[in-house]
């Protein structure tokens, strides 16, 4: 197999945005049932993820990561499922980290299992980690998450992950009649803390949430909600197609960041392509359509056609359809985040 050429001009989609981030999804699994996600009524005992023989393997992870970084890829992120879950995600990391043109790896977790295995990552070359917490009551938390899992195994990740030197955000979906009111508490928490939380608004992502417009909070009421009693000032994004609106406490360091793709939607800035463990891309969160790139290598295409199949993807992507969704509150078919990743 040949290595793929170095990159060029990064490649735009048809609506001129540039390709630049790519998030791989390494399993399906996952060990929690979180109710905008993975419902157990739909996720029981008897569903079936998929099997291993239809799983990336890791030489061809490694191998479209690689094409995909030769088209402008500079950031990579590990999602799920669960990515924790997945026996060889310190070897993955390890790859990934040594790949020439990469600048950036970062991975979403629920943080079930960051306490046992932060230093595993740390030292496989993971430098930013992002935890989804969504209450600091257990109650609440235990019945979002389906499993009953306690915060605080959670908040010990977080602390294991930050002691091994990692810059650690928390992502919080914030559900109308679910738990707004924890909105001002994990503020409080995390502001002490440091780190920065990021609130997202409630998304129509898959199939089997059962969203409703109804429950989504709007990022502005929250930035409202935070500024009466801790006050924000605005910051300026890091670069092109940052997701979060980003807010500094006054007189502090630590920030808070919205992700509203429901009421603000960023669609003309996205810069994200998908991958799943199945080897199929996406190229939006919200999209039914996919093209099959683990058929396509194991077929024993070279590198440059494989190159050439994802530059012609991009190149005819129009996704736009959180803008769509806020124009006409239309929802449609498509691929399940559990497959997808966040």
């Amino acid at each position: 197999m040949s290595r793929s050429a170095e990159p060029t001009v990064p490649i735009t989609d048809a609506l001129r945005r540039p390709l630049r981030d790519l998030r791989i999804s390494v399993t399906d699994r996952c060990n929690f049932r979180c109710r905008y996600c993975m419902p157990e009524e739909l996720f029981g005992p008897d569903f079936r993820f998929l099997p291993q023989a239809q799983l990336l393997s890791l030489p061809e992870l490694e191998r479209l990561a690689r094409v995909f970084v030769s088209l402008g890829v500079e950031k990579i992120r590990l999602t799920g499922g669960e990515p924790l879950l997945k026996d060889n995600i310190g070897e993955i990391i390890a790859r990934l980290s040594r790949m020439e043109g990469v600048k950036d790896i970062a991975l979403t977790t629920n943080g079930s299992l960051l306490a046992r295995k932060a230093k595993e990552l740390k030292a496989a070359g993971l430098r930013r980690i992002t935890v989804s917490l969504d209450s600091l009551d257990d109650q609440r938390f235990g019945a979002m998450n389906g499993k009953g899992f306690p915060v605080r195994s959670v908040l010990a990740g977080i602390e294991a992950a930050a002691v091994e030197g990692m810059a650690v955000k928390i992502n919080m979906v914030v559900q109308q009649g679910v738990n707004e009111q924890d909105i001002l508490p994990m503020a409080r928490y995390f502001r002490e803390q440091g780190h920065t939380l990021r609130f997202v608004e409630y998304m129509d992502v898959g199939n089997s949430n059962g969203w409703n417009l109804q429950q989504v909070v709007p990022s502005r009421h929250i930035v409202e909600l935070i500024h009466a009693e801790m006050p924000l000032e605005p910051v300026e994004p890091n670069y092109y197609g940052e997701v979060a609106q980003r807010y500094r406490y006054q007189g502090a360091q630590a920030e808070i960041g919205l992700i509203s793709s429901v009421t603000q939607a960023f669609c003309s800035s996205c810069t994200r392509a998908r991958l799943t463990a199945d080897g199929q891309l996406y190229t939006c969160l919200f999209a039914a359509d996919k093209t099959d790139l683990l058929e396509v290598i194991r077929s024993g295409v070279s590198d440059a056609e494989l190159r050439a199949l994802i530059e012609r993807v991009w190149s005819r992507r129009e996704d736009r359809y959180s803008e769509i969704r806020l124009a006409q509150t239309q929802i449609r078919p498509k691929a399940e985040m559990s497959r997808i990743g966040g």
